[in-house]
């Protein structure tokens, strides 16, 4: 690019950063080794929550095959047609997760058995006690070891409450000043000034000066403490910070929402830009994942996945909502058909439910940003929401089976 996004001194302070957190090597190492069964199950027994992993298992055993449907539908698969990835959002939680889980146990013996998701999404604030209470370690031990889903994404968001002490600590560290107010309790969070509310700024959209060192912070340390390699990104700066930061770190991956708006093919070009910019090696980037927005036609989605192949840049999915939270977009927002014309075009996708396509109590954007106590206490309704959303990418997934496109599922679906 004639004009680098970012400059000699920009790289050295997300360098020192890096290395205050153990170097590249060390954090690599740290996820795989927290990522590991055995490891997170020890450490969840110390916390409270081996009954719920042992509970978990059992519900796992229960659950129903694909292969079970495969053979009763006679599946039989085309090559030439894309591949289909199923994910659900909204998991959140350890409480919530469990619940959902004995949804789709239940659902084996009914006349619509539910699959497990491929891949999950989870909003729930990244704060201190649920990083290192065991909530997330649960939660993320029951979706990627238990249940094999193939990604976890938690949501890193820089303007929830942090301990004074650490921001102090990163002042320290990156010689850079953090504008922030006293939250209580010995916390502080950053004052986001553009758009005013919490929910209109969706509590970190607005990475201002050098707050994308608050997120690479946060992101880092949660993979560090619990193992979570994959995280949702919420801004474009970040989206180059992290490309830059993780270039030498192969098991940490960023997943970019559609409230980045990559609605067009100039949007989409933009990525394209920033993930050559700080290409790793091997030509795959910290960006594991695009969002594509709402509004994107089917044409649109299949010339994105023609111009990202001509771009070299391997290992990257493309992703487009099926059905939509009520107060998230459009009403009765459904891109089922669209979903069809882009796998037969013999083009591969993820296909997300961020709802049902019902208007259900607690499938609203407001639950992911519910107060902890107040999310354990509706833990069994929320998880309701999910196990719909789940049922209905199983149906959906289905439909696609039965046209000869190859659905991937959690690995305990199989």
């Amino acid at each position: 690019m004639e004009f680098k996004l970012l400059s000699d001194a920009d790289m050295k302070v997300m360098d020192t950063l890096k290395e205050y957190h153990g170097g590249a090597k060390v954090i690599s190492k740290t996820i795989k080794k927290m990522r590991d069964f055995e490891t997170r199950r020890k450490i969840l027994a110390e916390k409270g929550y081996g009954k719920m992993i042992e509970e978990a298992e059992e519900f796992v055993k229960k659950f129903a095959k694909v292969s079970d449907f495969e053979k009763e539908s006679n599946i039989s698969y085309n090559s030439n047609l894309g591949i289909a990835t199923a994910q659900v959002s909204g998991w959140q939680g350890a409480k919530v997760t469990h619940h959902a889980m004995k949804r789709i146990a239940e659902s084996a013996s009914t006349e619509e058995p539910c699959f497990v998701p491929s891949e999950f999404i989870s909003v729930v604030a990244l704060t201190d006690n649920y990083v290192y209470n065991g909530d997330l370690m649960a939660t993320l031990t029951m979706a990627e070891n238990i249940m094999k889903g193939s990604k976890f994404c938690s949501t890193n968001l820089i303007g929830i409450p942090q301990p004074e002490k650490r921001f102090l600590e990163l002042e320290k560290v990156t010689g850079k000043t953090f504008e922030r107010t006293d939250a209580g309790g010995g916390n502080s969070t950053l004052i986001l000034k553009n758009q005013g509310t919490f929910f209109g700024n969706f509590g970190g959209i607005e990475v201002a000066n050098d707050n994308h060192l608050v997120y690479l912070d946060g992101v880092t340390r949660t993979a560090l403490a619990t193992g979570a390699d994959f995280f949702l990104n919420p801004s474009w700066s970040t989206i180059v910070a992290v490309c830059y930061y993780g270039r030498d770190i192969p098991n940490l991956h960023i997943k970019i929402s559609m409230l980045l708006a990559t609605q067009n093919l100039v949007q989409f070009r933009m990525l394209l830009n920033i993930m050559k910019e700080y290409i790793r090696d091997d030509m795959t980037s910290p960006l594991y994942e695009i969002n594509l927005g709402n509004g994107m036609t089917p044409e649109t989605f299949i010339q994105c996945a023609k111009e990202l192949k001509e771009s070299g840049i391997k290992g990257v999915s493309l992703c487009a909502h099926i059905y939509i939270n009520p107060d998230l977009g459009m009403e009765g927002f459904n891109w089922t058909d669209n979903a069809f014309k882009v796998l037969e075009s013999g083009t591969d996708m993820t296909f997300k439910y961020e709802s049902d396509g019902t208007s259900r109590k607690l499938d609203t954007m407001e639950t992911y940003f519910l107060p902890e106590d107040e999310r354990n206490s509706n833990a069994e309704k929320i998880g309701d929401v999910i196990f719909y959303k789940a049922l209905r990418a199983t149906k959906d997934g289905k439909e696609m089976m039965k046209r000869g496109i190859k659905v991937k599922f959690g690995g305990s679906s199989y």
